[in-house]
């Protein structure tokens, strides 16, 4: 079965873009602080979850980036396969990392 490169390269950018928004644009600020405790204490502690989850996320933009151009048309869907699992790992370090210290 052949996939148009399209679909795993929109699932990566719409990965990405959760993340980018979750990390940089306050949406994780939002989800993970509650409303009694410092502002401060808890973005600080979310940085931490972020730089964690940044390991991840750049391992699937160099994932991604290397399917693009690099890689011959049988490897990929694997670099993009790749690049999908590291996304979604840190996403999940990323709202576990956000569970643990909101």
């Amino acid at each position: 079965m052949i996939f148009a490169p399209v679909i795993p390269t929109l699932a990566v950018l719409l990965l990405a873009a959760l993340w980018g928004f979750s990390v940089f644009a306050g949406w994780g600020l939002e989800a993970f602080c509650s409303q009694g405790e410092s502002a401060e204490d808890c973005a600080r502690r979310l940085d931490t979850v972020a730089t964690f989850s940044s390991v991840f996320a750049v391992i699937g933009a160099g994932c991604s980036l290397a399917a693009w151009l690099f890689a011959s048309p049988r490897s990929y869907m694997s670099l993009m396969a790749g690049a999908i699992a590291a996304w979604l790992a840190a996403e999940g370090v990323l709202f576990v990392g956000g569970m643990l210290v909101g």
